[in-house]
């Protein structure tokens, strides 16, 4: 018999960028993580080159869900670059980033596959980031390995990860709910539900290629915040909340 499960996970960092549909000199962000940027992740983690679509293909085959815990700020930056061999200039670019959101994200899948990639993201072979190689994550990505849990009830429970100075700052007005995109299950027949070209084929660099999958956006009442000992995870962030909004540091 063949056990399923959902590993969590955080995504949280000072700057995070999900690009999608990025071309030429305008490098996008989606407002969440793309299941292509997630999987990338856990594939470095456990040590996928990016030409072995073998070995991606049980990762790709993950059942993908996010929920917005802390949207963050959307930021746009322009990045130069000059050719190495000529020293020629190549053309401006803007790159849009996310700056301060956490998001909680969940794959669904066989318990054993769940269970080695939980323990790659504690020993990576590759670094993870957020979306790009310049943005490092702020906390420990793995949060949690639920063992015969589906992906609705993790990402309907797990508890609220939003930083401690944002939950303060929230503190008189905090969301009832929080926003979840979630991949439909086999079968389903949804009435609203939208597609999103975010499913990896391949990551080889000569022939990169994605397929459309069906997403369907809900939303969930907000759970309670970690307990004291959950939260206690290190967020470098938090050293600014004695300083009044707009001072410098």
């Amino acid at each position: 018999m063949t056990h399923t499960g959902v590993l969590s996970l955080l995504l949280a960092g000072p700057l995070q960028s999900w690009g999608a549909s990025s071309r030429f000199t305008r490098r996008t962000t989606e407002s969440a993580p793309t299941k292509s940027a997630v999987i990338g992740l856990l594939a470095a983690a456990v040590g996928i080159e990016r030409d072995d679509d073998k070995r991606l293909t049980p990762l790709s085959a993950l059942r993908f869900g996010v929920r917005i815990d802390q949207p963050g700020t959307r930021i746009r930056d322009f990045h130069t670059a000059h050719h190495t061999a000529t020293g020629k200039a190549m053309p401006l670019s803007e790159r849009f980033y996310l700056a301060d959101a956490v998001f909680v994200a969940a794959v669904e899948g066989e318990h054993g596959l769940l269970t080695h990639l939980q323990q790659a993201l504690r020993a990576p072979v590759y670094p993870p980031f957020l979306g790009r190689r310049s943005c490092p994550p702020a906390r420990p990505v793995d949060l949690t390995l639920h063992k015969g849990a589906r992906l609705e009830h993790v990402l309907a429970h797990e508890p609220w990860q939003a930083a401690g100075w944002y939950r303060r700052r929230q503190h008189n007005r905090p969301p009832e709910t929080l926003t979840v995109l979630r991949e439909i299950r086999a079968g389903d027949s949804p009435a609203a539900a939208d597609t999103l070209r975010d499913q990896p084929v391949s990551f080889a660099a000569a022939h990169r290629r994605h397929a459309l999958r069906t997403v369907v956006t809900t939303s969930v009442p907000r759970p309670p915040a970690p307990d004291t000992g959950q939260a206690a995870r290190h967020d470098p962030f938090d050293a600014l909340a004695a300083y009044p909004e707009g001072d410098n540091v």
